[in-house]
């Protein structure tokens, strides 16, 4: 084989200076973070919202990027030349070179544009800038997700279940097909005006870009929401549409990258769609299925142990079996992040009520804090990507498309499918929440991690760059426009989000008794039938909470009864995550633990029961709206 010129530098020169770079890499993003935490102090204090945290470190990304491009010396001559192998013919991810009898293993890392060939060497640093995209989806992303589903407000989520999966299954799906199918008049477009190959951009690259797209995150708005207390509905419908819009994304991009008919890529092949659908169901229900196994291991595990004695040991093991998930999840070749999004919301329901308290606030500070760095870490590295990513492809005519398609496709989301939600709910969707839901469409890390994973063709370095600039645009404009927005708007604020549950769940009708503010046809069905199923067996097996199950299960069940249910159960306590309203035939009751209370019997103790009183039935109030 040919032979490959050999390092000029001594290893261990080499290594000290690697290691060098690597520290003032490292050093640069610590300053970052220094500067975007004393900025978010300050527009803390000072009230400021028309630019939020988000922004400001994409802002400070954006200045350092800058610095970085500008100020690289110039390159050593004699380090950019280019040494040919003949005998190599193609691009393999490892290279094995045999030179005068020493054996050199060189690893492909990405193809170097002609016209940036002499400035490799000078670019050393910008290079070392760039993250391996591996960092983000195996590091930063999974607590940005954890905490999403381990901070998930359950009452309001469930009561407008049926909403938030329309908004996030069929809602991405409607986003993918529109964008795509919008792209791909554009691509034609710019093939016909000779700005790409024909045979660069398929049909399949569009339904890719509109799949990773259509990942919303509005974490700016939100954070406005939660601090101005925006009314509830609003609130839980947005934060539910973007956690499990993130999840479907994901899934969905990957399902589209498997998608290879066997002749024409812009044809139609029906076994490969049907392949794709079908690794798209089985990915997603896999992950679902791991990310609530290893939940209801750790519940199991803080259930029946005396972990709570030691609160540390409690937390690591809660920490590390959360990150298992994710683990778990990649070497099965599911998708961690999604699994580690169930296993977030399944240790909120049942984890969290067997730790101590200690624990309890170990943990939410631990994700929390975690979430907070991970995110303004992505975000100042958008901003330093801008101008220190070395394959940027500006094509104003593939972005101006872009951003067509991203609100065409987000108008054809909401609105629709919204029109009909409200035909079956109680509590209609107003069209103000509607313009607020459209305007609130951000896209952010989850759109720019699945665009950086894949950077190495033409087509997705195109994409890269221009879901950059949708980043910086939607953050800035309408991260920024928010709290005029709702003002415009006329959008409640200041709402006491337990004041509003509690109107919602019953109210005085004119004669003075309390009734059911729902119906049977108006009642969320799929969740009353896993509320049941839930307070009467897995809270009970999984947590101290609930009625024993020696009083649920059949009498065969006895001994595997005993064993589960916690001594704590028999006891008559209240706790507030367990009270839930109940339905007992014309009756209100309130269900504290296994113990029915008639609401209209004010006077009578928690503990005692009329001896006329009929069990609780299986009706609730939970409902969409």
């Amino acid at each position: 084989m040919s032979s490959l010129a050999g390092p000029k530098n001594k290893p261990g020169r080499n290594a000290a200076e690697s290691h060098r770079q690597e520290s003032v890499q490292l050093l640069i993003f610590n300053f970052l973070l220094i500067l975007t935490l004393l900025t978010i102090w300050l527009f803390k204090h000072r009230r400021v919202r028309f630019l939020h945290e988000t922004g400001g470190a994409m802002f400070y990304g954006l200045i350092m990027g800058l610095i970085l491009r500008y100020t690289i010396p110039s390159p050593d001559p004699e380090s950019s030349i280019v040494h040919r192998c003949e005998d190599v013919t193609s691009n393999p991810g490892i290279l094995l070179l045999n030179v005068t009898d020493r054996l050199y293993e060189y690893e492909y890392k990405r193809e170097i544009a002609k016209h940036n060939m002499n400035n490799r060497q000078g670019n050393e640093i910008l290079r070392k800038v760039t993250f391996d995209s591996e960092i983000f989806f195996n590091v930063l992303l999974p607590p940005i997700i954890f905490y999403a589903g381990y901070s998930l407000k359950k009452r309001q989520f469930f009561r407008n279940l049926g909403s938030i999966l329309t908004y996030a299954f069929v809602g991405t799906a409607i986003s993918c097909i529109v964008i795509g199918g919008i792209m791909y008049g554009f691509v034609r477009a710019m093939i016909s005006l000779g700005q790409i190959n024909r045979h660069d951009f398929y049909f399949t690259d569009c339904l890719f870009f509109g799949a990773l797209i259509s990942a919303t995150d509005p974490v700016t708005v939100l954070a406005i929401f939660h601090e101005l207390n925006v009314d509830m509905q609003l609130y839980t419908l947005l934060f539910g549409e973007s956690v499990l819009n993130d999840a479907v994304a994901i899934v969905l991009t990957y399902s589209i990258s498997i998608y290879s008919p066997k002749d024409n890529p812009d044809t139609f092949d029906a076994a490969a769609f049907f392949k794709s659908v079908g690794n798209f169901a089985w990915i997603f229900a896999g992950s679902f299925a791991m990310g609530s196994a290893y939940g209801i291991v750790t519940a199991l595990i803080s259930k029946f142990t005396k972990l709570s004695e030691f609160p540390m040991l409690e937390t690591g093991i809660f920490f590390l079996l959360s990150w298992s998930t994710f683990l778990s999840a990649e070497a099965s070749d599911l998708t961690g992040i999604v699994a580690v999004l169930f296993c977030g919301i399944t240790q909120a329901h049942y984890t969290y009520n067997n730790l101590s308290d200690e624990a309890k606030l170990r943990t939410k500070q631990l994700f929390e804090f975690m979430n907070f760095m991970a995110e303004n870490f992505i975000f100042c590295y958008m901003g330093v990507a801008l101008f220190t990513y070395q394959n940027h492809i500006f094509n104003a005519l593939f972005i101006f498309g872009a951003f067509i398609a991203i609100f065409v496709a987000r108008a054809c989301n909401i609105y629709p499918l919204s029109f009909l939600l409200n035909l079956r709910r109680r509590r209609k969707i107003p069209w103000n929440f509607q313009h607020m839901m459209m305007f609130a469409g951000l896209r952010g890390a989850i759109a720019f991690a699945l665009a950086i994973r894949d950077t190495d063709s033409k087509p997705k370095q195109m994409m890269f760059t221009t879901t950059l600039l949708i980043v910086f645009f939607t953050v800035w404009v309408f991260g920024g426009g928010t709290t005029q927005m709702l003002t415009w708007l006329h959008i409640r604020v200041g709402v006491n989000p337990d004041d509003e549950l509690n109107q919602e769940s019953v109210f005085v009708s004119s004669g003075g008794e309390q009734q059911i503010s729902s119906t049977k046809a108006e009642s969320a069905w799929l969740f009353r039938i896993w509320y049941n199923f839930d307070h009467k067996y897995l809270k009970p097996a999984l947590t101290h909470s609930g009625p024993p199950l020696t009083t649920t299960l059949p009498a065969w069940c006895g001994p595997v009864a005993r064993l589960l249910t916690s001594p704590q159960a028999y006891q008559d306590h209240r706790k507030e995550d367990d009270t839930d309203y109940i339905i007992s035939n014309d009756e209100l009751s309130v269900y504290y633990e296994d113990k029915a209370v008639p609401a209209s019997s004010s006077s009578e103790e928690p503990g005692k029961q009329s001896p006329n009183q009929e069990q609780p039935g299986t009706k609730d109030i939970f409902h969409e709206g």
